[in-house]
């Protein structure tokens, strides 16, 4: 049996950190966790403009889906999400589990974004 901290263990890791690695589940089929290395996240706060509240003011009348809102939603995950890519790969990982989103309001019109998971090094399973 190999001892997972060894760092021949962790040199045979995919060593790209990449979408593909990233996952809600906690754990990536055909990989097993030798290292887990702690929590990484990405945090943004946004706030909506005078020109954004005005115009998704507009879409609100005539119903549906409020684009302008949905972009600056789209926006900040994105941002939160690369972030916490990022600060994964500064700790050596090459995968991310248990990944999750949440958001608070901080104030009208100011809201936090933040995108949280577990970084960890895999390595294929043996077949």
């Amino acid at each position: 049996m190999t001892d997972p901290y060894n760092s021949s263990a962790i040199r045979s890791a995919p060593s790209l950190l990449n979408d593909t690695m990233v996952t809600t589940a906690l754990d990536l089929p055909g990989y097993r966790t030798v290292r887990n290395l702690g929590l990484v996240r990405g945090i943004t706060v946004r706030s909506r403009s005078i020109v954004g509240n005005f115009l998704g003011g507009l879409q609100t009348i005539f119903g549906g889906n409020i684009t302008i809102y949905t972009e600056l939603c789209e926006q900040a995950r994105h941002e939160t999400y690369r972030d916490m890519v990022q600060h994964a790969r500064q700790l050596g990982a090459n995968a991310i589990i248990a990944v999750r989103y949440d958001a608070t309001e901080l104030m009208a019109g100011l809201t936090e974004v933040l995108c949280y998971g577990t970084a960890v090094v895999v390595e294929p399973k043996d077949t």
